[in-house]
């Protein structure tokens, strides 16, 4: 069924193995045979794939992927190689070099952040061509929620990223003291200026780390 290649196959076994789940592939498969949808089918674990259980160290989470053609790739607010960063991503890297004077990079694909322990996860792991939101309610969002209070369980701290209302319903499963959380406005342009700009995240998560004796995040990409 599902074969993510980490830790994440045994702790999800039983989640895969439950009818909310059985019912979403149903639905999937459906989706991916009669419409367009975003990402494509062997990258829609790919945060999960990118960042082990035990080599999490921050988590940001977005809403749902990017639902134009060639954007999304399995990793929230991350668009490819060759692609142009889309508003929200030129916002995160506007703020990243406000606070740590990394020069904006011209790729979007992040990648390299996932390898370093940024579990990149959205709430909904598909969606539409053309719309934002079809695939919420379907059952991924009960998926998400259980990879949140898996992580909460852990012991060593991580640092948990909330920008917006969508991610910030998340910290409600965030209940172990040892974890950071950092909750702000959405980074797009519609929010970014009512508290993302100068929210200092960045900064203050990889203090954080610093303070817990792990290594930080290189925000470089």
């Amino acid at each position: 069924m599902v074969n993510i290649g980490n830790e994440w196959d045994a702790l999800l076994a039983d989640e895969f193995k439950k009818d909310y789940y059985l019912k979403l592939r149903q639905f999937l498969i459906s989706e991916y045979n009669s419409r367009r949808i975003f990402p494509p089918m062997n990258d829609i674990f790919n945060a999960l794939r990118y960042t082990s259980y035990s080599d999490v160290k921050a988590v940001i989470i977005g809403q749902d992927p990017y639902h134009e053609i060639g954007q999304a790739h399995g990793l929230c607010f991350s668009v490819k190689e060759g692609v142009q960063p889309p508003p929200s991503l030129v916002n995160i890297f506007k703020e990243i070099h406000d606070e740590l004077g990394i020069e904006p990079p011209k790729s979007g694909e992040l990648t390299k952040w996932a390898k370093s322990g940024v579990l990149l996860l959205n709430a909904t792991l598909t969606v539409r061509e053309g719309y934002a939101n079809s695939h919420k309610g379907m059952g991924w969002e009960i998926l998400t929620d259980r990879i949140i209070e898996l992580l909460n369980e852990r012991e060593q701290p991580i640092v948990f990223l909330l920008w917006g209302r969508n991610a910030r319903d998340k910290a409600r499963l965030i209940t172990n003291r040892r974890h950071l959380i950092l909750q702000c406005a959405h980074p797009s342009p519609l929010s970014a200026y009512n508290g993302f700009f100068g929210c200092g995240h960045f900064k203050r998560a990889n203090e954080f780390l610093q303070e817990n004796g792990i290594e930080p995040i290189d925000w470089r990409l």
